[in-house]
């Protein structure tokens, strides 16, 4: 029997019917855009050149956290003073992220990314030739802009490649690329830094403008920002003005994050240096292993958010993190430190791996190459003092009761948070 002309039939799932009335102000050649799952045809292109930028961004970031003492000495500053260009990196990703996120959502993904990742290889190689502090101050603020604009680009470029069902274990193995970064920046602190002291480290940093290559020719623009792409930036400011409330809560939840992450990183390096006393080399095994401790953890939770919901996969991974802290900050033995050091990053980067795959399914099609990356860089800004703060406290107390204070402080808030939130978990991007 035919369909009235009064109806249309849409089938929304398996033995599901909705019939509507039609409105005759709907052109005949209207088609409903309609949710189609990624295809193989490309993604694993992307996944890897999200993952390497994200790497090589991270590697670039802490080779200032493991040269920290040197280049205090070099340019004759404390370590607080050097710490503060840490915070100045973190304060200018928001910069990086707004401008190359807007660019992602009216452009597309892949001009961005190629432009951000020679942007920063650059900056990256000429803070080798920083001849005066004030010098190194302003390219560690233009490195910021860079780093800001590669994670939001690159995230949702590969989560809106990616089947959904892989999402959670394919985030988490995104996400370590930071940890990946962490791991390789402690191996060339290990090699050359002895040799040859921190400069050159610096000219090592170029190498992400040769994956600016592999985007250009391997990896292929984001189906669904072809399909929900904005015509005009008019359009765009209002698509993303009216999902301000969505916006305030993920940059609360990115502060959060970034006091977890970056209040047991940037400063553990000078932790082992000033409370054990260790030398480069050690301070670079022990940190490398704690981030092979990260890799594990991103790829574990990762596939765990995949089962049983991202909140309860991240939640369980920050309570299990405030368990760690005491092995971690008071640790009696040099064993039971890298022990501390293992677990606590597995936790903290277990909770980090769900993230691109979180913030992208809570984010609508339109503004997902802008919204997550902002609000994830805006809460960086909002928590890139927690170094300044942890060094601070650290010359009032010791670098053991700075650093366990702050961990245990905001693991416990950052569970909350993501307790408090909600969750989009397997939805299908390009509706």
């Amino acid at each position: 029997m035919p369909v009235p002309n009064s109806f249309i039939v849409v089938a929304l799932k398996e033995g599901e019917n909705l019939s509507a009335p039609v409105d005759s102000t709907v052109p005949e050649d209207y088609v409903t855009p309609l949710a189609t799952p990624p295809t193989k045809d490309g993604h694993g292109a992307a996944v890897l050149a999200s993952f390497l930028g994200w790497t090589l961004d991270a590697f670039d970031f802490f080779l200032v956290v493991f040269s920290l003492t040197a280049i205090a000495q070099e340019f004759h500053r404390s370590d607080a003073e050097i710490a503060l260009s840490i915070t100045l990196t973190l304060a200018f990703r928001p910069v990086g992220a707004f401008i190359f996120g807007l660019m992602a959502d009216r452009y597309g993904r892949r001009l961005p990314l190629m432009i951000d990742l020679v942007f920063y290889s650059v900056v990256e190689v000429l803070t080798g030739f920083a001849h005066s502090f004030t010098t190194f101050l302003v390219l560690r603020a233009l490195f910021g802009i860079g780093m800001g604009g590669e994670w939001g680009v690159g995230a949702s470029l590969a989560m809106e490649k990616v089947p959904p069902r892989l999402r959670g274990f394919l985030s988490g193995m995104l996400q370590q690329g930071y940890a990946l970064g962490y791991l390789l920046a402690a191996v060339c602190f290990y090699f050359v830094f002895p040799r040859w002291g921190w400069r050159p480290m610096f000219f090592i940093g170029g190498l992400p403008a040769l994956l600016g290559l592999f985007v250009r020719f391997k990896v292929k623009e984001s189906e669904v920002w072809q399909k929900t792409r904005h015509s005009n930036w008019s359009s765009l400011g209002r698509e993303i003005c009216s999902h301000w409330k969505l916006f305030l809560y993920l940059t609360l939840l990115m502060m959060m994050m970034n006091f977890v992450s970056h209040g047991t990183q940037d400063m553990f390096p000078t932790f082992l240096q000033r409370q054990w006393g260790m030398g480069p080399t050690q301070r670079a095994v022990i940190t490398a292993i704690s981030m092979v401790g990260a890799i594990l953890g991103g790829l574990v939770f990762g596939l765990l958010s995949d089962r049983f919901g991202r909140r309860r996969a991240m939640v369980t991974a920050l309570v299990c993190a405030v368990a760690m802290v005491p092995l971690w900050a008071y640790a009696p033995s040099l064993t039971l430190l890298v022990v501390g050091a293992f677990l606590i990053q597995f936790m903290v980067q277990g909770a980090w791996g769900i993230i691109p795959a979180h913030l992208s399914e809570l984010s609508p099609d339109s503004v997902r190459g802008f919204l997550p990356g902002f609000a994830y860089q805006c809460g960086v800004l909002l928590a890139s003092s927690v170094g300044y703060v942890e060094a601070i406290l650290a010359q009032r107390t010791s670098y053991a009761n700075a650093m366990a204070l702050t961990a245990f402080v905001v693991f416990t808030l950052a569970a909350v948070v993501v307790a408090l939130g909600r969750e989009r978990k397997g939805i299908p991007f390009g509706s």
